[in-house]
Protein backbone atom coordinates (compact mmCIF):
# COMPACT_ATOMS: atom_id res chain seq x y z
CA UNK A 1 0.00 0.00 0.00
CA UNK A 2 1.48 3.73 -1.06
CA UNK A 3 1.83 5.95 1.75
CA UNK A 4 0.98 9.69 1.63
CA UNK A 5 2.13 12.63 3.81
CA UNK A 6 -0.45 15.24 4.23
CA UNK A 7 0.66 18.24 6.25
CA UNK A 8 -2.16 20.53 7.35
CA UNK A 9 -3.97 17.01 7.44
CA UNK A 10 -6.28 19.07 10.59
CA UNK A 11 -7.26 21.98 8.54
CA UNK A 12 -10.13 22.72 6.65
CA UNK A 13 -8.26 21.69 3.28
CA UNK A 14 -6.04 19.34 4.63
CA UNK A 15 -8.44 16.80 6.00
CA UNK A 16 -10.46 16.81 2.95
CA UNK A 17 -7.42 15.17 1.28
CA UNK A 18 -6.70 12.86 3.71
CA UNK A 19 -10.55 11.80 3.54
CA UNK A 20 -9.95 11.48 -0.75
CA UNK A 21 -6.46 9.55 -0.44
CA UNK A 22 -7.62 6.95 2.05
CA UNK A 23 -10.44 6.44 -0.07
CA UNK A 24 -8.31 6.02 -2.82
CA UNK A 25 -6.80 3.25 -1.36
CA UNK A 26 -3.49 4.86 0.15
CA UNK A 27 -2.04 4.73 3.83
CA UNK A 28 -2.67 8.25 5.48
CA UNK A 29 -0.40 10.42 7.67
CA UNK A 30 -1.67 13.81 8.69
CA UNK A 31 0.51 15.92 10.23
CA UNK A 32 -0.52 19.20 11.50
CA UNK A 33 0.95 21.57 14.69
CA UNK A 34 -2.99 22.48 14.90
CA UNK A 35 -1.85 26.38 15.11
CA UNK A 36 -5.29 26.84 12.91
CA UNK A 37 -6.05 22.70 12.41
CA UNK A 38 -8.84 21.30 14.68
CA UNK A 39 -8.76 17.86 15.53
CA UNK A 40 -12.22 17.50 14.59
CA UNK A 41 -12.12 17.56 11.21
CA UNK A 42 -10.27 14.50 11.14
CA UNK A 43 -11.56 12.73 14.21
CA UNK A 44 -13.50 10.35 12.25
CA UNK A 45 -10.48 8.85 10.88
CA UNK A 46 -8.81 7.64 14.20
CA UNK A 47 -10.77 4.21 13.75
CA UNK A 48 -8.70 3.58 10.37
CA UNK A 49 -6.09 1.09 10.21
CA UNK A 50 -4.32 3.17 7.72
CA UNK A 51 -4.48 6.62 9.08
CA UNK A 52 -2.20 8.16 11.69
CA UNK A 53 -2.13 11.71 12.99
CA UNK A 54 1.61 13.23 14.01
CA UNK A 55 1.59 16.31 15.87
CA UNK A 56 3.98 18.30 14.46
CA UNK A 57 5.70 21.78 13.37
CA UNK A 58 7.52 21.55 9.58
CA UNK A 59 9.03 24.43 10.49
CA UNK A 60 10.88 22.11 12.16
CA UNK A 61 13.16 19.10 11.00
CA UNK A 62 10.45 16.60 9.73
CA UNK A 63 10.91 13.01 9.71
CA UNK A 64 8.74 10.21 9.04
CA UNK A 65 10.35 6.85 9.24
CA UNK A 66 9.21 4.01 6.90
CA UNK A 67 8.59 4.56 2.63
CA UNK A 68 6.69 7.88 1.39
CA UNK A 69 5.24 7.74 -2.17
CA UNK A 70 3.29 11.31 -2.40
CA UNK A 71 3.53 14.61 0.22
CA UNK A 72 0.42 17.19 0.15
CA UNK A 73 2.44 20.26 1.82
CA UNK A 74 -1.08 22.13 2.69
CA UNK A 75 0.68 23.09 6.36
CA UNK A 76 0.01 27.38 6.73
CA UNK A 77 -2.43 29.57 8.11
CA UNK A 78 -4.53 30.52 5.15
CA UNK A 79 -7.08 33.04 6.18
CA UNK A 80 -6.03 37.10 6.76
CA UNK A 81 -7.44 36.86 10.03
CA UNK A 82 -5.04 34.15 11.05
CA UNK A 83 -1.85 34.87 8.95
CA UNK A 84 -1.77 38.63 10.26
CA UNK A 85 -2.14 37.68 13.42
CA UNK A 86 0.67 34.92 12.95
CA UNK A 87 3.14 36.44 9.81
CA UNK A 88 6.50 34.93 11.09
CA UNK A 89 4.53 31.61 11.29
CA UNK A 90 3.14 32.36 7.92
CA UNK A 91 6.88 33.09 6.62
CA UNK A 92 8.48 29.89 8.42
CA UNK A 93 5.99 27.31 7.42
CA UNK A 94 6.34 28.80 3.45
CA UNK A 95 9.72 28.55 3.75
CA UNK A 96 11.50 26.29 6.49
CA UNK A 97 8.82 24.09 6.21
CA UNK A 98 8.43 23.24 2.08
CA UNK A 99 12.57 22.81 2.09
CA UNK A 100 12.02 20.60 4.76
CA UNK A 101 9.61 18.64 2.77
CA UNK A 102 11.11 18.46 -0.06
CA UNK A 103 14.03 17.66 1.31
CA UNK A 104 12.16 14.71 2.87
CA UNK A 105 10.89 13.92 -0.41
CA UNK A 106 14.00 14.07 -2.37
CA UNK A 107 15.36 11.34 0.85
CA UNK A 108 11.94 9.29 0.22
CA UNK A 109 11.98 9.64 -3.58
CA UNK A 110 8.76 10.79 -3.26
CA UNK A 111 6.31 12.95 -4.94
CA UNK A 112 5.38 16.28 -3.43
CA UNK A 113 2.41 18.49 -4.17
CA UNK A 114 2.46 22.43 -2.74
CA UNK A 115 -0.50 24.38 -1.97
CA UNK A 116 -0.13 27.65 -3.68
CA UNK A 117 -2.78 30.50 -3.98
CA UNK A 118 -4.35 32.64 -6.00
CA UNK A 119 -2.75 35.02 -3.64
CA UNK A 120 0.90 35.02 -5.56
CA UNK A 121 -1.06 37.17 -8.45
CA UNK A 122 -1.40 39.98 -5.71
CA UNK A 123 -4.01 42.44 -6.27
CA UNK A 124 -4.32 41.52 -10.38
CA UNK A 125 -4.01 44.06 -13.09
CA UNK A 126 -4.72 40.89 -15.32
CA UNK A 127 -8.37 39.36 -15.59
CA UNK A 128 -8.76 36.21 -15.20
CA UNK A 129 -5.97 35.19 -13.89
CA UNK A 130 -3.76 33.11 -15.86
CA UNK A 131 -0.74 30.68 -15.02
CA UNK A 132 1.71 33.04 -16.68
CA UNK A 133 0.73 36.01 -15.12
CA UNK A 134 3.55 37.13 -12.21
CA UNK A 135 0.98 39.24 -10.42
CA UNK A 136 1.13 42.61 -8.52
CA UNK A 137 1.82 41.63 -5.01
CA UNK A 138 3.40 44.44 -2.29
CA UNK A 139 5.94 42.50 -0.90
CA UNK A 140 6.00 44.45 2.38
CA UNK A 141 2.53 45.30 2.97
CA UNK A 142 0.25 43.31 5.67
CA UNK A 143 -1.33 40.61 3.17
CA UNK A 144 2.81 40.28 2.06
CA UNK A 145 3.73 37.41 4.81
CA UNK A 146 1.21 34.83 3.38
CA UNK A 147 2.16 36.56 -1.01
CA UNK A 148 5.49 36.17 -0.83
CA UNK A 149 5.59 32.84 1.48
CA UNK A 150 3.75 31.29 -1.54
CA UNK A 151 5.89 33.07 -3.92
CA UNK A 152 9.27 32.09 -2.20
CA UNK A 153 7.77 28.64 -2.13
CA UNK A 154 6.61 28.24 -5.59
CA UNK A 155 10.38 28.97 -6.29
CA UNK A 156 11.93 27.07 -3.91
CA UNK A 157 9.89 24.09 -5.39
CA UNK A 158 10.66 24.42 -8.85
CA UNK A 159 14.51 24.47 -7.79
CA UNK A 160 14.64 21.52 -6.11
CA UNK A 161 12.14 20.14 -9.62
CA UNK A 162 14.84 21.99 -11.76
CA UNK A 163 18.49 21.00 -9.94
CA UNK A 164 17.30 17.74 -7.87
CA UNK A 165 15.16 16.20 -10.63
CA UNK A 166 12.73 15.76 -8.07
CA UNK A 167 8.61 14.77 -8.82
CA UNK A 168 7.08 18.16 -7.81
CA UNK A 169 3.86 19.86 -8.36
CA UNK A 170 2.34 22.87 -8.13
CA UNK A 171 -1.41 23.75 -7.23
CA UNK A 172 -2.72 27.71 -6.82
CA UNK A 173 -5.89 27.33 -5.23
CA UNK A 174 -8.56 30.11 -5.61
CA UNK A 175 -11.56 30.87 -2.95
CA UNK A 176 -12.77 27.95 -1.96
CA UNK A 177 -15.72 27.05 0.69
CA UNK A 178 -17.65 24.01 2.21
CA UNK A 179 -17.99 22.11 5.56
CA UNK A 180 -15.02 21.90 7.73
CA UNK A 181 -13.95 26.05 7.33
CA UNK A 182 -13.67 27.46 10.86
CA UNK A 183 -16.60 30.42 11.28
CA UNK A 184 -14.07 32.67 12.87
CA UNK A 185 -11.40 32.50 10.17
CA UNK A 186 -12.12 35.83 8.77
CA UNK A 187 -12.56 34.52 5.04
CA UNK A 188 -15.66 36.34 3.06
CA UNK A 189 -17.87 32.70 3.09
CA UNK A 190 -17.60 32.01 7.08
CA UNK A 191 -17.99 35.61 8.15
CA UNK A 192 -21.11 36.24 6.57
CA UNK A 193 -22.68 32.74 7.49
CA UNK A 194 -21.58 33.46 10.99
CA UNK A 195 -22.88 36.99 11.30
CA UNK A 196 -26.35 36.04 9.55
CA UNK A 197 -26.46 33.34 12.50
CA UNK A 198 -25.47 35.18 14.84
CA UNK A 199 -28.14 38.09 13.99
CA UNK A 200 -25.62 40.20 13.28
CA UNK A 201 -25.59 42.84 10.21
CA UNK A 202 -23.37 41.19 7.27
CA UNK A 203 -20.05 43.46 6.69
CA UNK A 204 -19.09 44.33 3.05
CA UNK A 205 -15.71 45.65 2.91
CA UNK A 206 -15.51 48.71 0.61
CA UNK A 207 -18.43 49.02 -2.31
CA UNK A 208 -18.72 45.49 -2.56
CA UNK A 209 -17.84 45.63 -6.26
CA UNK A 210 -14.94 43.49 -5.90
CA UNK A 211 -14.91 39.92 -6.99
CA UNK A 212 -14.61 36.75 -5.92
CA UNK A 213 -15.04 33.24 -7.43
CA UNK A 214 -15.82 30.26 -4.87
CA UNK A 215 -15.19 26.42 -5.90
CA UNK A 216 -16.71 23.81 -3.65
CA UNK A 217 -13.97 21.82 -1.44
CA UNK A 218 -15.56 18.53 -3.29
CA UNK A 219 -13.94 19.85 -6.68
CA UNK A 220 -11.34 21.58 -5.26
CA UNK A 221 -9.83 18.03 -3.55
CA UNK A 222 -10.85 16.16 -7.01
CA UNK A 223 -8.92 18.92 -9.49
CA UNK A 224 -5.73 18.39 -6.74
CA UNK A 225 -5.78 15.05 -6.74
CA UNK A 226 -6.02 15.17 -10.33
CA UNK A 227 -3.11 17.11 -10.41
CA UNK A 228 -1.07 14.97 -8.09
CA UNK A 229 -1.54 11.52 -10.72
CA UNK A 230 -0.39 14.33 -13.66
CA UNK A 231 3.03 14.22 -14.95
CA UNK A 232 2.80 18.32 -15.30
CA UNK A 233 5.62 20.24 -12.56
CA UNK A 234 4.41 23.89 -13.62
CA UNK A 235 1.78 25.66 -11.79
CA UNK A 236 -2.13 24.91 -12.28
CA UNK A 237 -5.29 26.91 -11.18
CA UNK A 238 -7.85 25.22 -9.70
CA UNK A 239 -11.13 27.18 -8.37
CA UNK A 240 -14.38 28.19 -9.99
CA UNK A 241 -14.57 30.70 -13.25
CA UNK A 242 -18.02 31.36 -11.84
CA UNK A 243 -17.33 35.54 -10.72
CA UNK A 244 -19.44 37.35 -8.44
CA UNK A 245 -19.68 40.68 -6.56
CA UNK A 246 -19.05 40.21 -2.50
CA UNK A 247 -22.07 42.70 -2.73
CA UNK A 248 -24.39 40.16 -4.58
CA UNK A 249 -22.85 37.17 -2.31
CA UNK A 250 -23.64 39.08 0.60
CA UNK A 251 -27.12 39.25 -0.78
CA UNK A 252 -26.92 35.29 -1.79
CA UNK A 253 -26.10 34.65 1.87
CA UNK A 254 -28.78 36.54 3.48
CA UNK A 255 -31.19 34.89 0.75
CA UNK A 256 -30.08 31.18 2.07
CA UNK A 257 -30.65 31.70 5.55
CA UNK A 258 -33.51 33.84 5.45
CA UNK A 259 -31.93 36.46 8.08
CA UNK A 260 -33.63 39.71 8.33
CA UNK A 261 -29.91 41.61 8.45
CA UNK A 262 -28.75 43.96 6.04
CA UNK A 263 -25.40 44.81 3.97
CA UNK A 264 -22.82 47.24 6.18
CA UNK A 265 -20.22 48.62 4.42
CA UNK A 266 -16.53 49.36 5.89
CA UNK A 267 -13.38 50.56 4.66
CA UNK A 268 -11.31 48.58 2.59
CA UNK A 269 -8.10 46.79 3.70
CA UNK A 270 -4.93 47.98 2.13
CA UNK A 271 -3.97 45.70 -0.71
CA UNK A 272 -7.49 43.83 -0.92
CA UNK A 273 -7.66 41.87 -4.17
CA UNK A 274 -10.16 44.08 -6.12
CA UNK A 275 -10.72 41.27 -9.03
CA UNK A 276 -10.13 37.23 -8.32
CA UNK A 277 -10.97 35.12 -10.98
CA UNK A 278 -9.28 31.83 -12.11
CA UNK A 279 -8.67 30.86 -16.04
CA UNK A 280 -8.89 27.04 -15.61
CA UNK A 281 -7.67 26.09 -19.45
CA UNK A 282 -4.70 24.48 -18.39
CA UNK A 283 -6.89 22.30 -15.78
CA UNK A 284 -9.53 21.67 -18.52
CA UNK A 285 -6.53 20.57 -21.02
CA UNK A 286 -4.12 19.06 -18.87
CA UNK A 287 -6.55 17.58 -16.13
CA UNK A 288 -9.93 17.06 -17.56
CA UNK A 289 -10.96 18.90 -14.64
CA UNK A 290 -13.23 21.27 -13.93
CA UNK A 291 -15.41 22.22 -11.54
CA UNK A 292 -19.35 20.32 -11.43
CA UNK A 293 -21.28 21.73 -7.79
CA UNK A 294 -23.17 24.90 -8.74
CA UNK A 295 -22.56 27.54 -5.84
CA UNK A 296 -26.32 27.68 -4.45
CA UNK A 297 -25.56 23.46 -4.03
CA UNK A 298 -22.23 23.98 -2.37
CA UNK A 299 -24.23 26.83 0.37
CA UNK A 300 -26.72 25.08 0.83
CA UNK A 301 -24.03 21.87 2.23
CA UNK A 302 -22.20 24.53 3.66
CA UNK A 303 -24.50 26.27 5.50
CA UNK A 304 -25.70 23.32 7.12
CA UNK A 305 -22.38 21.91 8.41
CA UNK A 306 -22.45 25.49 9.82
CA UNK A 307 -25.82 25.55 11.88
CA UNK A 308 -25.03 21.88 13.23
CA UNK A 309 -21.35 23.39 14.46
CA UNK A 310 -23.57 26.18 15.98
CA UNK A 311 -25.93 23.95 17.25
CA UNK A 312 -23.33 21.52 18.79
CA UNK A 313 -21.39 24.26 20.55
CA UNK A 314 -23.96 26.25 22.18
CA UNK A 315 -25.69 22.99 23.85
CA UNK A 316 -21.82 22.14 25.10
CA UNK A 317 -21.46 25.83 26.53
CA UNK A 318 -24.95 24.67 28.57
CA UNK A 319 -23.47 21.79 29.60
Amino acid sequence: MKRVLVTGGAGFLGSHLCDRMLREGYSVIAMDNLITGDLRNIEHLFKEKDFEFYHHDVSKFVHVPGPLDYILHFASPASPIDYLKMPIQTLKVGSLGTHNLLGLARVKKARILVASTSEVYGDPLVHPQTEDYWGNVNPIGPRGVYDEAKRFQEAITMAYHTFHGLETRIVRIFNTYGPRMRLDDGRVLPAFIGQALRGQDLTVFGDGSQTRAFCYVDDLVDGIYRLLMSDYPYPVNIGNPDEITIQEFGEEILKLTGADQKLIHKPLPKDDPKQRKPDITKAKEILGWEPKVSRSEGLKLTYEFFKERVKTEKAQETE
